[in-house]
């Protein structure tokens, strides 16, 4: 064999390999409709102020490396009525069981309404207080409604496993969890609330919902929860 023929036959095997080499497949961005939350100077610092007091973290501007992926529900019926639950920067008054550990309102990166369309409240890599312990690492999706007469519907579920892909995507997420779940990642590298005392009980979205999520999203191969806590 020539030293030309060799030539030409490793360039064959090169090209050939990379025709045939798989190429990765494009996630299908969702539509999504950016509708911000009020986000001025008073909101960013006591985002500052909840990250440094709840986490230890010294930031110059309220940011998060996402890391998890935390799926909820309103309770609340309408899409406009949660959007002016979370628009305000300070915590209404209605939410006392919260308001002593800071006065930063709720809110959340996303919101799925019940007709399937996904609205941006906020930056995907701005913190948004949604989810206890994990805020500084975790992309909020909220749901409308949850109630037994407004259960989550098929078009909410489609959105949501469309997002999950999309934010899986962009994003090195390692977890996907319900807001129930959330206490499971106590003594969790991930989980950096200081005050122990500081924990509410969530049941959103559901555990049927979650499941179906979860199903439909398994090929992207996400870490397994941490087991759920022993009851003393």
């Amino acid at each position: 064999m020539t030293k030309k023929y060799s030539l030409y036959l490793a360039i064959f095997s090169c090209l050939l390999f990379l025709q045939c080499k798989p190429v990765k497949e494009t996630v299908q961005l969702p539509e999504i409709i950016d509708k911000p939350i009020v986000f001025d100077e008073t909101r960013k610092q006591l985002s500052l102020e909840y990250l440094r007091d709840r986490y230890g973290m010294e930031k110059e501007t309220p940011t998060i490396i996402p890391r998890i992926i935390v799926l909820h529900w309103t309770v609340i019926p309408t899409l406009e009525e949660a959007f002016e639950a979370f628009n305000p920067p300070t915590l209404p008054n209605w939410r006392p069981d919260i308001k002593d550990v800071s006065g930063l309102n709720v809110s959340s990166q996303f919101m799925v309404d019940r007709d399937g369309s996904i609205y941006r409240l906020l930056p995907e890599t701005t913190m948004a207080r949604h989810v206890i312990g994990l805020n500084h690492c975790a992309i909020g999706i909220e749901n409308v409604g949850g109630t037994e007469a407004m259960p989550l519907t098929e078009a909410q579920l489609k959105s949501n496993i469309e997002l999950v892909n999309y934010l899986a995507d962009k994003y090195a997420i390692d977890y996907l969890i319900g807001h129930y779940e959330y206490t499971y990642f106590e003594n969790h590298p991930l989980w950096l609330e200081k005050d122990k005392g500081y924990r509410t009980q969530k049941t959103d979205p559901g555990e049927d919902f979650m499941g179906k999520v979860r199903r439909a999203t398994k090929n992207l191969n996400f870490a397994p929860i941490p087991k759920k806590p022993m009851t003393p």
